[in-house]
C-alpha cells in the first residue's frame, strides 16, 4: 500500500511561510503529529525520528533532505552546461580542425565531462588553448539560455507535467464499476 501526506494548505502549516512536505508512505512508516504542531516519523526497522518545525526539514534517512542553497542543482547546471560546450566545440573541430577533433574526441572519451570542473583542470594542464575554448563556448551557452530561458514556462511544463504523471496514476487505479451492474431491465 502506497500513501501520501500534503501538508501544505493544512491547518498544520501556513502555505505562505513554509515549504510544502510530501511524504510516500510505506507500510512500515507511522506519521503523527505532536500538540506542538511537530511531524513524527516512526519506521519499523528505526527509532523515532522528529521533524522540527518546517524550515529546518531534514528527511535523511527517508531518502532525501530538503535544503535551502540548491547547490546541487547550480552545479548539475555547471556541468551540463560544460558537456554542452564540448559538444559544441567537437562538432566546430570536426568541420574545421580533423587533426585536433581526433585528440579532444579521444580526450574526451578517456576523461568523461561529467564532473565539468574536474575536466577542465585535466584538459588545461594537456591542451589550454582547447580548456579556454570550451570555457568561453560554456559560458556563451549559459548567456544564450539566460536570455531564452522563460522561467514561467518551465514552472509551468513542470506542473502539467505532474498533473499529468497523477492522472495517469488515478486513472490505473481507479475500479471502474462493470457495465453489467448498471443495467437496468426496460419492460
Amino acid at each position: 500500500m502506497v500513501g501520501a501526506l500534503s501538508v501544505m494548505g493544512s491547518s498544520v502549516v501556513d502555505p505562505h511561510t513554509s515549504p510544502c512536505l510530501c511524504l510516500d508512505s510505506l507500510p512500515s512508516t507511522n506519521i503523527g503529529l505532536k500538540s506542538s504542531g511537530d511531524l513524527v516519523l516512526q519506521r519499523s526497522s528505526m527509532k523515532r525520528k522528529q521533524l522540527t518545525r518546517p524550515g529546518s526539514l531534514e528527511l535523511g534517512e527517508l531518502g532525501g533532505q530538503y535544503e535551502d542553497s540548491f547547490e546541487d542543482v547550480k552545479l548539475q547546471l555547471l556541468n551540463y552546461f560544460t558537456y554542452k560546450a564540448v559538444r559544441t566545440v567537437l562538432h566546430q573541430l570536426y568541420e574545421m580542425n580533423p587533426t585536433q577533433y581526433t585528440w579532444f574526441y579521444n580526450f574526451v572519451a578517456n576523461n568523461k565531462p561529467g564532473d565539468g570542473k574536474r575536466f577542465l583542470r585535466t584538459l588545461g594542464k594537456e591542451k589550454q588553448d582547447l580548456a579556454e575554448r570550451v570555457m568561453v563556448t560554456r559560458l556563451h551557452l549559459y548567456g544564450k539560455w539566460v536570455k531564452r530561458c522563460d522561467h514561467g514556462e518551465i514552472y509551468k511544463e513542470i506542473s502539467d507535467e505532474n498533473l499529468e504523471l497523477m492522472r495517469e496514476r488515478l486513472i490505473e487505479t481507479v475500479i471502474w464499476p462493470s457495465d453489467d451492474t448498471n443495467t437496468e431491465k426496460i419492460g
